[in-house]
């Protein structure tokens, strides 16, 4: 029995008119013609038909959609995270529970979609890839990255080989200090420059981590055909 999920309940699908009912029947009726071996049905009678014109113009409770428009069409809402009554939408509170938000108690919430996308939930992600859980959020829109985040990399200083004196400081770059050695000693650093003597590179602002993408809404079915499992 086809089970139908509305805000008073779960009902039987025949309780409830199905809106392309005639259009399913005498699509059905040509098929079974064109089957049956009548050619006077034609080729054309079995054509190509919608999934509305097949299987009803219900979608299942719990179903999300993309909607393009600014608003959620009649018997769905937005996927923004809103609380729901459990008493009101008992059906559609069976199948999400809290996985989303809510007490469990008196209330429950939709999934928030809002500024993210969607991405399957699974416990084996395949090689590579990191085990998400249903429900689970993570992710950020901008990202100050860490020095440990960074690829190793040298800062090179400009010298010169030219003796190094009080009257020629060869344009205030380090010069060669003429006894062979070298400038600076191979040992941890035990000192540190004056403030004055270095410069700060970077600004330390987060740098975009958005792909592009296009904002549109979705949608979840309030009410509708009641899944069943495999």
């Amino acid at each position: 029995m086809r089970l139908i999920a509305t805000p008073a309940g779960i009902v039987p699908a025949s309780s409830i008119p199905a809106q392309v009912e005639p259009e399913r029947r005498g699509w059905l009726k040509r098929l079974g013609a064109l089957i049956g071996g009548s050619l006077l049905a034609g080729t054309a009678a079995a054509g190509t038909r919608s999934t509305a014109s097949v299987q009803g113009a219900d979608p299942f409770i719990g179903e999300i959609i993309i909607f393009a428009g600014n608003f959620p069409p009649r018997g769905y809402a937005f996927c923004d995270g809103q609380i729901l009554s459990i008493a009101q939408n008992t059906a559609l509170f069976s199948l999400l529970g809290t996985t989303y938000g809510g007490n469990g108690q008196t209330t429950f919430a939709l999934p928030d979609l809002r500024g993210r996308f969607p991405m399957h939930a699974g416990f084996s992600a395949g090689p590579g890839l990191t085990q998400r859980n249903l429900g689970e959020a993570a992710g950020a829109e901008a990202v100050t990255l860490l020095a440990t985040q960074m690829p190793a990399h040298n800062h090179p200083l400009t010298t010169t080989t030219a003796p190094g004196t009080s009257a020629s400081p060869d344009g205030t770059l380090l010069a060669n200090d003429g006894r062979g050695g070298t400038q600076y000693a191979a040992g941890t650093a035990n000192a540190a420059l004056a403030p004055q003597s270095v410069g700060i590179a970077g600004g330390n602002q987060p740098h975009n981590n958005m792909p592009p993408y296009l904002a549109i809404n979705f949608c979840i079915a309030l009410e509708g055909i009641f899944p069943s499992r495999n």
